[in-house]
């Protein structure tokens, strides 16, 4: 029984807490578009389409000499 003089604080205390983070995340607008996120998930943004102009602005040059291939002479030491 002594052990309910411990327990009864703890358990109003993490309450308190419990409810005093829900109502810092209400308060900071972590509710207000429930439904943005999911429906923006369906659609492709235009931003993130690779750039169909050429290759001079696309980046660097894909057959340089810098770019490793399957031929390279490779040794293990």
């Amino acid at each position: 029984m002594n052990i309910l003089v411990f327990l009864i604080p703890a358990a109003l205390l993490l309450g308190l807490l419990g409810l005093g983070a829900f109502l810092w995340s209400l308060k900071s607008g972590q509710y207000d578009d429930l439904e943005g996120a999911a429906e923006r998930i369906l659609f492709d943004d235009e931003d993130d389409k690779p750039d169909q102009s050429g290759p001079d602005q696309s980046g660097p040059d894909q057959s340089g000499p810098d770019q490793s291939g399957p031929d390279d002479d490779r040794t293990a030491s």
